[in-house]
């Protein structure tokens, strides 16, 4: 978070996190080595050290090759994501003007730039999400009037329940606003 006088703003991560980092690396190799089996097995031979004799290429084979395609898809995919930091952004919140900006990079194309413009007065409050259980949710919303809802926490690893709480009420006393809870 940065402060400047009357401006603060949050910055967003997106899609630049460890764990997309990690599990596009491991599904790539993984994809990789299920192709060479496939690819082996048509040969009949090792590429390297992958293959076997136990293999045939109709269906096993095949199967492999499909789904080491699919999954060097997949991985392409998430790297791209990785690459144009899909989902970064900030929110900037200017008490000196009065408004609003929300700021995020989408995918590449004529609607790349995400840049949402609101002014204070239009803002109803502010809204604090917490599930509990195997998928933990602890989300941070601003209302906007007509009942529009705009996500300003990052996806991904959970805050604490205090930090999310912090959070929350220091935007909802700077903003002005009522704070939402929904447990």
């Amino acid at each position: 978070m940065n402060q400047k006088n009357n401006i603060r703003r949050y910055k967003i991560i997106g899609a630049r996190r460890l764990s997309n980092y990690w599990w596009a690396s491991i599904i790539c190799f993984g994809s990789i080595c299920f192709l060479l089996t496939g690819v082996a097995s048509y040969w009949s031979s090792k590429i390297l050290i992958f293959g076997s004799d136990n293999i045939q290429f109709f269906p096993q084979g095949l199967v492999m090759c499909f789904y080491g395609l699919l999954g060097i898809i997949f991985s392409i995919y998430l790297w791209l994501t990785i690459f144009w930091s899909v989902g970064s952004g900030f929110n900037e919140f200017d008490d000196d003007q009065q408004k609003v900006r929300i700021f995020r990079w989408g995918f590449p194309g004529k609607n790349r730039r995400i840049n949402l413009y609101y002014n204070f007065n239009e803002i109803e409050g502010i809204k604090v999400e917490v599930k509990q259980g195997l998928n933990p949710k602890r989300n941070i919303y601003l209302q906007i009037r007509g009942k529009r809802e705009i996500p300003l926490t990052r996806i991904g690893q959970p805050l604490t329940y205090e930090q999310i709480e912090k959070k929350a009420a220091d935007l909802a006393k700077f903003l002005k606003v009522s704070l939402i809870s929904e447990i």
